[in-house]
């Protein structure tokens, strides 16, 4: 059997979460016996065509790619195009839009539906592109595929999507994250990023925009600054790592409004090499998110042993279980009163480090490769 697959988000180069699945779920495709099985055409937006060049892996011989650069609109007139002039038995589209042409039967992954919770969170045109883009992919698709639990509720509410139409496939954790406890290693990585001394920091990594509910977490950091005794320590710092987002600018009038100044570090995107080591020296991550489809942030947190306090709400507690110390995202009183008992607690701290990694192991790339095959086969026969 053909399986076209769009893989134009796993090439870009400062990925996100999307990203990270799209690249992640191919290379562990490409690893596959039984995906061997079949063949598979994967069609980039780029003139390249070495997929070792474009993802970091080779190609063996049961993978294709197919370059299809397009300036504008590739998803909609390119790709469309080619799905009918040669269209694969079965089309996979990981992390985008099913294009307005393409086969009966076509897979397509939603990732969340945060911009219908919290629609501040996004610009006018996003919130409308989104919308109307989501709802015609998941009417054109055989089959959806949710990433949590939680997404599939979502989809058959405010999409009524059927029950019998949706697969939950959950997300993998890629081996790099896991704990770092070479001090040499970490100390590299930290001073590289202006964190070297002796200070504590609590770390947040993801998008700054407002669905973070990073408004919170520096509200409550602020508090935490200004209960701290001196007999605890260095007082701890705020680490924001990740790039910016829609109406991020809030946050940094915030910082100044509560005059924490260089308490509050904000670090851009972090590269992916460096992000085991810069959890694995965290005293704690904090995510306060209001909404997430599936929180990988927090999953390799967890991977990497790092104390993690997380919201509530939304696909969180389903990734985390029980390894996590989960919070009200609009109790700021308590994410104070949390972080500074696992801050000033070594033994709590130990005992969230130590769930964290045997809850990860549980999440593999491979596992998720699988079932996912298993749908395009379900659709495909």
């Amino acid at each position: 059997m053909q399986i076209g697959i769009d893989a134009s988000r796993a090439v870009r180069g400062a990925r996100t979460g999307t990203e990270h699945y799209s690249a992640n779920l191919l290379r562990e495709l490409t690893l596959s016996d039984t995906a061997r099985q079949h063949d598979f055409v994967c069609y980039v937006n780029t003139k390249e065509r070495d997929p070792q060049a474009l993802f970091g892996f080779p190609f063996p011989a049961e993978f294709r790619l197919r370059s299809i650069p397009f300036p504008r609109l590739w998803t909609h007139l390119r790709l469309s195009a080619e799905m009918a002039r040669r269209s694969p038995r079965v089309l996979f589209v990981p992390a985008h839009v099913v294009p307005p042409i393409h086969p009966r039967r076509t897979v397509v992954t939603i990732h969340d539906l945060g911009y219908l919770y919290y629609p501040a969170a996004h610009t006018r045109f996003a919130r409308w592109y989104l919308h109307l883009s989501t709802r015609w992919s998941v009417r054109a698709a055989r089959r959806v595929i949710a990433v949590s639990a939680a997404t599939a509720r979502d989809l058959q509410t405010r999409y009524r999507v059927p029950g019998r139409k949706i697969r939950v496939v959950l997300h993998g954790v890629d081996a790099a994250f896991h704990p770092i406890a070479d001090p040499v290693a970490i100390a590299t990585v930290t001073a590289r990023y202006g964190l070297a001394g002796p200070a504590p920091y609590l770390l947040f990594v993801g998008t700054l925009q407002p669905r973070k509910n990073l408004g919170l977490l520096i509200e409550a950091f602020a508090w935490l600054r200004a209960r701290w005794e001196p007999a605890d320590g260095p007082p701890p710092i705020l680490v924001l790592g990740g790039k910016k987002g829609w109406l991020y600018d809030t946050l940094f009038a915030q910082v100044a409004r509560l005059g924490l100044g260089d308490a509050v570090r904000f670090l851009g995107y972090v590269a992916d090499s460096d992000l085991p080591a810069l959890i694995s020296g965290a005293a704690a991550v904090a995510l306060p998110s209001l909404y997430e489809g599936f929180g990988l942030p927090a999953l390799e947190a967890l991977a990497c042993g790092a104390p993690l306090l997380a919201a509530n709400a939304s696909s969180l507690p389903e990734v985390t279980g029980e390894a996590a110390l989960l919070l009200d995202p609009h109790d700021p009183a308590a994410w104070t009163a949390a972080l500074l008992r696992v801050l000033t607690t070594p033994a709590m701290r130990a005992d969230l480090s130590g769930r964290g990694p045997a809850r990860a192991a549980s999440f593999t790339w491979a596992r998720c490769a699988a079932e996912t095959l298993r749908v395009l086969e379900e659709v495909g026969v």
